[in-house]
């Protein structure tokens, strides 16, 4: 099965210009979930993570599978104020603005071999604030495993020093 097939593309959504790549589309087809989880696996298993983390909020839609067909912790970051406990915070630029996200301060022990996981590669923003908040953990290493990458908007350049992995190349 072609997994790119699978996902809608929806043309000047969320404005004039911008080709958005639905994966709703993706999701609501059980096999063609079980597959893409399946293969995100597959690629997972050669970093032997201890730990896998995944972005809010597409990134909670694959972290959560591939932790559970590992036998792995999962750990979320969140958007700021979502998090009940102490947390480390990274604010990111936006196109139009700032985000925060965090990530609870015992969410993890140091020295470990961490999977971070996200739907989307597109400018590498949301992905860097995370890499920084899992610094604060000294890891031993951080790979990162999106469903797909935007090939054009060189997010990658971004995190130089992470080991980088993505599905599907758009």
């Amino acid at each position: 099965m072609n997994i790119k097939e699978k996902i809608r593309v929806v043309s000047d959504f969320p404005i004039p210009g911008i080709q958005f790549y639905d994966i709703t589309t993706l999701l609501g087809d059980g096999q063609a979930f079980r597959e893409t989880i399946d293969a995100m696996v597959q690629i997972a298993r050669k970093y032997n993570p201890d730990i896998v983390i995944a972005l809010e909020s597409r990134g909670f839609f694959f972290g959560p599978a591939i932790a559970y067909q590992m036998g792995l912790p999962f750990v979320p970051i969140r958007k700021e104020g979502k998090l009940p406990y102490k947390t480390y915070k990274e604010t990111y630029l936006l196109e139009y603005g700032t985000a925060t996200m965090e990530i609870h301060t015992d969410a993890m022990a140091e020295n470990q071999n961490v999977l971070i996981i996200d739907d989307v590669l597109a400018t590498g923003g949301s992905m860097a604030a995370a890499v920084n908040l899992v610094n604060h953990f000294h890891p031993k290493e951080i790979h990162l495993l999106f469903l797909m990458e935007m090939e054009a908007l060189k997010g990658r350049e971004r995190l130089s020093n992470c080991s980088i992995d993505s599905l599907l190349t758009v």
